[in-house]
């Protein structure tokens, strides 16, 4: 097993993490850490962000501090250098997890900022964690919202709409993905990243032929896209994700 020592969280809490070696290193869906909670060891599944969130400082400790994440830097560097004025920005957050990504953009000067995930935990945890950063969150499946929650996101006039680190994986499917751009005005700013894997003619996820069919007809302008270090895999090694700013001009079909 390849041990951490553990580091001081964002919430000063600290918690001591074993990872796999890397010859015991599973996919990225499957990823999992073993981490020591009050005299008990627990093992965490990457991917079970209820259970993530619901622990203080756990998530900026995992993926932060000890896996080196830079996603949510990158993305937001790519769309300034991109031409946004954050200064009018109206953003949607999807997949927002506790809200590190719309804490960036907060601080570079977005306007508004309206949170959505399905897992209520997130909300939660961005709630505790970062309670002055969104105007607004919304945890309901955005492909299908309760009225209220559809009146909200119609409310806002969004003309940004990031996703960072959230699509692939049945996180965020293409159609929940297509439905939330939905929600931007013609001409708005779209940023995201995923896996790089995820845009390649062998993705099954949906995702590469929904962004090539919709810049190969224009209803996406693509601006900007960055291969990068998304972050450290569980077994050390780096994971790459690409980073895409677009300019919205239609609709996507998922």
């Amino acid at each position: 097993m390849r041990m951490l020592m553990p580091t001081q969280s964002d919430t000063g809490l600290r918690y001591e993490v074993t990872f796999p070696s890397a010859t015991a290193a599973k996919d990225q869906d499957a990823e999992f850490c073993d981490i020591v909670i009050d005299d008990e060891t627990r093992r965490i599944r990457f991917h079970d962000y209820d259970e993530i969130y619901s622990i203080p400082g756990l998530y900026e400790q995992l993926f932060y501090y000890e896996l080196k994440c830079q996603s949510p830097t990158v993305v937001c560097n790519r769309l300034e250098a991109a031409g946004a004025d954050f200064d009018t920005l109206r953003v949607l957050d999807l997949g927002a997890g506790n809200g590190m990504v719309s804490e960036r953009l907060q601080e570079m000067g977005a306007d508004t900022l309206v949170g959505a995930d399905i897992v209520e935990e997130a909300a939660m945890a961005a709630e505790r964690d970062r309670p002055e950063v969104y105007d607004e969150y919304v945890v309901d499946d955005i492909s299908a919202p309760d009225p209220e929650n559809r009146d909200i996101l119609e409310s806002h006039d969004f003309n940004c709409m990031v996703s960072v680190a959230a699509l692939g994986f049945g996180d965020v499917p293409p159609e929940v993905f297509a439905a939330a751009y939905a929600y931007v005005k013609e001409g708005g700013w779209v940023a995201f990243s995923i896996k790089d894997e995820f845009l390649t003619d062998g993705d099954g996820s949906g995702f590469a032929r929904m962004i090539a069919r919709a810049i190969d007809s224009g209803a996406l302008e693509l601006v900007d896209r960055h291969v990068y270090q998304h972050r450290l895999s569980a077994g050390g090694d780096a994971l790459h994700y690409a980073s895409v700013i677009a300019r919205k001009r239609a609709e996507l079909r998922p």
